[in-house]
């Protein structure tokens, strides 16, 4: 299938938002991205990949990384991760302490930050350096070695992590973080600055419409969890809107605060789309438009 008249037509439909919203204004590297800026690109089974507007310019990934930290922590640990993380929607902000303490230090989903802290917890102690592991992996999948870390949004996010690091110390006192904090945190601002394109993201993302096959044919994950990493997105990729985005676009789908958002089409595609501007639960307005556009153009959804 020719995706490019498709995404200029769904460009078009979402120019009259591209300004709304705001960056992420916690993360001084952030605050200052144009939110004008829009991106969208479709990889398909087959490597081929389909872009409009700013498809090729690079952008930080932020929280999407969770994805892959959570299919490399299943890759190489398998189901014991589970016993640390849930499974079920937050239905609270993604850096909340409330549930925490009424739950014993057992984060709800690996993708709000105290469950992606586990994650990063995780793949730190099966690899040794979890950022970079991440890394490797999206340089691979992506076909593109030049994918890197941002120093700048690492110091940021370094600098204002006090949070974060609130949610890894509370944790730790419950015995569900195994590694140094400070090193945890290092891994895991790394983690999050890693710089990305539309296209790179795409094709990073294919594993998952593969059903756990790599662009190079082996596997990393088996089709069960495969299923699992794309149910748990469908559910809780989206923060706390994460029913709503399942309403409109009926995809499974990770967001992050850099404006970026990777979705899932099993045994079809992977798209990706990036536009600065958030909501008020951190997704960005063109991009969860641009998503819902393309499920009602194509009927290509998982209901």
């Amino acid at each position: 299938m020719d995706y490019k008249p498709l995404l200029e037509r769904i460009a078009a439909d979402v120019a009259p938002l591209l300004g709304s919203g705001t960056p992420a204004e916690y993360i001084p590297a952030l605050a200052a991205v144009d939110p004008r800026q829009f991106g969208m690109a479709v990889a398909d089974l087959d490597g081929n990949v389909f872009g409009v507007g700013d498809w090729q310019v690079p952008f930080s990934a932020q929280s999407i990384t969770k994805v892959f930290a959570l299919a490399l922590a299943l890759a190489e640990g398998g189901d014991s991760l589970w016993e640390r993380v849930g499974r079920e929607p937050s239905g609270n902000p993604f850096n909340s302490l409330v549930q925490l303490e009424y739950e014993n230090g057992i984060p709800r989903n690996p993708f709000i930050n105290a469950g992606a802290l586990v994650v990063t917890d995780r793949l730190q102690t099966l690899t040794g350096d979890a950022s970079s592991e991440v890394l490797e992996f999206l340089r691979q999948e992506s076909q593109n070695p030049d994918i890197g870390f941002d120093a700048e949004v690492a110091a940021s996010e370094q600098g204002h992590g006090d949070r974060n690091a609130a949610l890894a110390h509370f944790m730790a006192s419950y015995g569900n973080i195994d590694n140094p904090v400070p090193a945890l945190l290092e891994h895991y601002f790394w983690q999050c600055s890693i710089e990305m394109t539309c296209a790179d993201l795409a094709r990073a993302g294919r594993f998952l419409a593969r059903h756990g096959l790599r662009a190079d044919g082996s596997r990393l994950l088996t089709r069960s969890e495969a299923k699992q990493v794309n149910a748990v997105m469908m559910t809780c990729g989206t923060y706390d809107a994460a029913g709503e985005f399942a309403y409109r676009v009926g995809l499974p789908g990770k967001s992050g605060v850099g404006g970026g958002i990777v979705a899932v089409v099993p045994g079809q595609c992977t798209l990706a789309v990036w536009s600065p501007g958030l909501d008020a639960r951190g997704n960005s307005v063109a991009g969860v438009a641009a998503l819902d556009r393309f499920t009602t153009l194509t009927g290509l959804s998982v209901f």
